[in-house]
């Protein structure tokens, strides 16, 4: 769980705590970028469930820009890559990292199976195979197969 110390600058709740959201993100050119510049505004759920095509994370980030965040234009490029990639349209969903919204969004859960998904993994640990995803009591293997090509561990 994410501990927040919250205080206002430039328009933005920033919030000082571990870093857990930013080691659960995916593995790849511009993390780091994504960690320093987006979670000091907000944590990570906020663009995990969303995903846009590079145009809509171009836009997205330009708001963010407008609201306050700090970046130079190359460190925007590279958010908006990163992004891109990572959550675009076509991007999967590491189920062992993914918050609630991000899970409930991709997978077309309800909150209630949403939770009962963040539960099973917690007891019982990282996921390995869709087989697996299939066991979880309350969430629907038929919702679960129906969004397979879309799972990443």
């Amino acid at each position: 769980m994410r501990m927040l110390i919250p205080f206002l600058l430039a328009g933005c709740v920033f919030a000082a705590g571990d870093d857990q959201e930013a080691k659960n993100l995916p593995d790849g050119a511009g993390k780091e970028v994504v960690a320093k510049v987006c979670l000091s505004c907000h944590g990570a759920g906020n663009f995990r469930q969303m995903r846009k095509t590079k145009d809509e994370w171009t836009d997205q980030v330009g708001d963010m820009i407008d609201k306050g965040a700090e970046a130079t234009d190359e460190q925007q490029a590279v958010i908006v890559a990163y992004l891109s990639q990572n959550f675009g349209p076509d991007s999967k969903i590491n189920v062992n990292t993914a918050p609630f919204e991000e899970i409930k969004r991709v997978l077309a859960l309800t909150a209630k199976e949403t939770q009962a998904f963040v539960d099973y993994r917690q007891q019982n640990g990282a996921f390995k195979a869709v087989a697996e995803l299939d066991k979880i009591p309350g969430v629907p293997a038929e919702k679960i197969d129906a969004k397979k090509d879309r799972i990443a561990f």
